[in-house]
């Protein structure tokens, strides 16, 4: 799916070089948004989580995108959760995998872009069940005790693209479907018995998770792509018309909106999933920065200029050594350690390929894979030196259950513990 964008970009790019002259090459040169700071913007200090939740064994759950639902994308692994690892098992999925998957209990369930759902065992590898959902899929699923929940691309029908359904997590059997007048590629987010996610006519749904029935809607300027951030009662996401919005989790009514500072062709797109924490709001943009905005008023505290895309989302982090910090890559192929209170970066590194996709920390290590190398890797969230590296992986790569990890590649998903 970014891989399309991307070529539809840079198609209308050369198209406009082309009948614009010299007058807009001058533009594209000087349009894109240099970074912006603001020191003495509101900063809200957090603990860290240094602990798994106490919960059965067959009871865990990695429950939808980025593990909690401020999308921190902070696991609190156990210190021996770390590389070196062994390969367990590998299951190929026959597609390509542009999302993780999530976990409950002893199975871990994969949407693959082919529209197709596993159920896997987590320890095996073996397939349980599968379930074609739709023709084409983008996304990740949620989970909870009994049921997985999927949104669709194309369910083959024209009038109806996309699609949610909910199905019995122990058989795929279908609990309910609701046909959506537009494709979705965002990852459901789950609280207290309803269900959120945008779609891209613009559109952001609450449903009631038992039978599908809408609660409420909230209509954005342009495609929501994103998985829905909630922190403190408000759900926090960007769209395609390059502004960035919190809304009521209640009530759907919106509570601020705000842009992306505007560049001389217009702002870009927000595919970035927000992480929120610290009384801030992060996410990338396709306009090249990295955006913190206040998440009370929307008032922008930062933005980073990267100088290509970042259509990944970030992980958060109080990092020993460098305090508070996101990471995250851009599509120049830089990963970065960006410091989340002034917006300065602590560290970079080169992976020589690009980074469409998120990063994962898990303990002490962060984890993103490169799409152009077709590489993952895991670096010291403190120091950015490689301590894992697999020739796999193009987007999202690493889940944990807090024993072993699971790494998505490019058509494969690999179960890994320590050695």
């Amino acid at each position: 799916m970014r891989r399309r964008r991307l070529r539809w970009i840079l198609a209308g790019a050369v198209a406009l070089l082309a009948a614009g002259g010299g007058l807009l090459a001058y533009l594209v040169k000087h349009d894109r948004a240099g970074s912006v700071y603001h020191p003495h913007a509101r900063f809200v200090p957090e603990p860290t989580p240094t602990k798994l939740p106490k919960r059965p064994e067959d009871r865990f759950s990695w429950p939808f995108y980025g593990y909690t639902k401020e999308h921190t994308r902070f696991f609190p692994a156990p210190e021996k959760v770390r590389p070196p690892f062994r390969q367990m098992w590998e299951r190929n999925a026959h597609t390509l995998l542009e999302f993780p998957p999530v976990i409950y209990a002893g199975r871990i369930y994969q949407l693959g872009d082919n529209g197709q759902l596993m159920a896997i065992n987590k320890h095996t590898g073996h397939v349980i069940w599968t379930k074609h959902v739709g023709k084409l899929s983008a996304s990740t699923p949620a989970v909870t005790a009994n049921t997985v929940y999927a949104t669709v691309l194309d369910s083959g029908h024209s009038r109806h693209p996309g699609r949610i359904v909910a199905l019995n997590s122990s058989d795929g059997s279908v609990r309910w479907f609701r046909s959506l007048p537009s494709p979705s590629e965002s990852s459901p987010l789950i609280d207290r018995g309803r269900i959120f996610f945008g779609s891209q006519n613009g559109t952001v749904y609450a449903l009631n998770d038992g039978n599908g029935k809408v609660l409420w809607a909230y209509h954005a300027s342009g495609s929501v792509k994103a998985s829905p951030t909630l922190s403190g009662g408000a759900l926090y996401f960007g769209d395609y018309s390059g502004h960035v919005q919190a809304v009521s989790e209640r009530t759907g009514r919106q509570i601020w909106r705000s842009g992306s500072g505007g560049t001389l062709l217009g702002s870009g797109t927000f595919y970035s999933t927000c992480a929120v924490y610290y009384g801030r709001v992060f996410l990338g943009n396709t306009d090249g920065r990295v955006y913190a905005y206040d998440a009370s008023t929307g008032k922008l505290d930062w933005a980073v200029q990267t100088g290509a895309y970042v259509y990944a989302s970030p992980a958060v982090t109080n990092a020993p050594g460098l305090g508070p910090t996101i990471y995250l890559g851009s599509y120049n192929g830089t990963f970065y350690a960006i410091n989340a209170r002034s917006g300065h970066v602590s560290w970079s590194f080169n992976a020589h390929g690009r980074i469409s996709g998120s990063a994962t920390i898990i303990g002490k290590i962060v984890y993103f894979a490169d799409l152009g190398e077709h590489k993952t890797y895991g670096l010291g969230i403190s120091t950015g030196r490689v301590v894992f590296e697999k020739r796999t992986g193009a987007f999202d790569p690493v889940i944990s259950d807090g024993k072993n990890i699971y790494l998505t590649g490019f058509t494969g998903l690999f179960g890994l513990a320590p050695r």
